[in-house]
């Protein structure tokens, strides 16, 4: 495994002090933490820190040897968690959030300083207040949810997985790291399904990441390690069997016009274009056509597509549906990858291709016109499954195991609410 001279003499000596230091102290802090009892004068102790725990955001790339060494000190804490009984459950009846008083909240706080989410300087009360609204967004975004602040139903679901599970979790994913973290390369793509994120990473540092939208649960995203070779702007957008099969032949009982109004035009084998009106459209003859929608503000891939040879005919695209990046769970595409803001990610692909900076890739889209590049340096992409890993001391980052694959019922919370 490849690691960097930098990372080994600054970290390593105290990354094996932590794992130590976690382990002698593990059961003093869990026990004074579930023993604690509500304090007195309990708002003139707070720590000016709502957690011990480091900076949840960070540059480190998910697949990098550091984030290993990181997620084995994470199976050395929620062992030590695990050992001594692990965390309270809190009641999910009712929705906590800030300036409410309720005593639901002692377990919550509870719950949160043993994860490290919420300084034990807090205190244990009833009260909802700023620390602990602190702590429970630390707590969402570690798990991949909006972080509002708020106790709803995801949240609730995502902290009462029992600590047996997350540690399992853990140790599940710990191999799924071993195997690639390092072998990546210097400039690559990274698409986490579970994460439904995309990291651009060049020299051990992300330098950009999106909000991606991956594989509903019966249309999964694949596990994909290719290079992208090109860049489509404009691109027309031809409908896979299974869509055609699911999706349009269905729309077209129901609505005739269908196709004429979403810009798609349908083609026989020998390439000559077939009126839909000659089509039975009740039976499933039609998927023995080309479904290709035109370039334009409608198309399902809307302003551009990134290529790269794959077995299971994947691609990355923008969409029109941008509203989409904003859901809580964003398992909805028939396996594609759609991202946002892609316009950034493309001129970041296309930087070594000569005559097509941002300016001129801007400028293209604007004609409306198909226009295939090739990349002149084809950039690897890979589609990978992490569901639990750790970025720093303190940080352990979770995700829902949407396609089922860590082995554990609770851990697929998107199916189950």
């Amino acid at each position: 495994m490849r690691t960097s001279r930098r990372f080994f003499l600054s970290g390593a000596s105290a990354l094996a002090a932590a794992v130590v230091a976690g382990r002698a102290n593990a059961q003093d802090v869990i026990g004074d933490i579930l023993k604690s009892s509500a304090r007195g004068n309990w708002d003139d102790q707070f720590d000016a820190r709502a957690s011990e725990g480091g900076k949840v955001a960070s540059t480190l790339p998910i697949f990098s040897p550091q984030t290993v060494a990181f997620t084995e000190q994470a199976v050395a804490q929620y062992q030590n968690i695990v050992g001594q009984g692990g965390w309270v459950e809190v009641p999910a009846t009712k929705k906590l959030q800030l300036g409410v008083d309720d005593p639901d909240v002692v377990p919550l706080r509870k719950r949160l300083m043993v994860a490290g989410d919420l300084s034990q300087s807090a205190g244990i009360s009833t009260a909802f207040d700023s620390y602990v609204d602190s702590a429970v967004k630390r707590f969402q975004l570690r798990h991949g949810l909006p972080a509002d602040g708020s106790m709803g139903k995801y949240t609730y679901a995502a902290m009462n997985v029992s600590a047996q599970v997350r540690l399992g979790q853990l140790q599940t994913n710990l191999q799924r790291l071993k195997e690639k973290a390092g072998t990546l390369g210097s400039r690559y793509v990274l698409v986490d399904i579970p994460a439904a994120q995309v990291e651009a990473v060049e020299n051990d540092r992300v330098v950009l990441r999106h909000t991606a939208i991956v594989g509903k649960i019966d249309r999964q995203t694949p596990i994909v390690n290719s290079k992208i070779n090109e860049i489509i702007v404009n691109p027309y957008w031809n409908a896979p069997v299974s869509i055609v099969r699911k999706d349009i032949i269905p729309l077209m009982r129901k609505d005739p016009d269908y196709l004429k109004n979403s810009h798609i035009r349908l083609f026989a084998p020998d390439g000559s274009e077939v009126d839909p009106m000659n089509v039975d459209w009740s039976t499933d003859d039609a998927a023995k056509y080309r479904f290709r929608q035109d370039p334009g503000s409608e198309n399902a891939m809307a302003s551009v597509k990134i290529n790269f040879p794959s077995p299971d005919g994947v691609y990355m695209h923008d969409t029109p549906q941008q509203s989409l990046f904003g859901k809580m769970m964003r398992f909805d595409s028939s396996g594609c990858v759609r991202v946002q803001n892609v316009r950034d990610l493309v001129t970041w692909i296309l930087r070594d291709t000569p005559g097509w900076d941002r300016q001129h890739f801007e400028a293209a889209i604007k004609t409306g016109q198909n226009t295939p590049i090739q990349v002149t340096n084809p950039v690897p992409v890979h589609f990978l499954y992490l569901s639990a890993w750790s970025t720093g001391p303190g940080v352990v980052q979770f995700r829902d195991d949407v396609y089922a694959l860590d082995g554990a019922s609770e851990l697929q919370i998107t199916s189950s609410l």
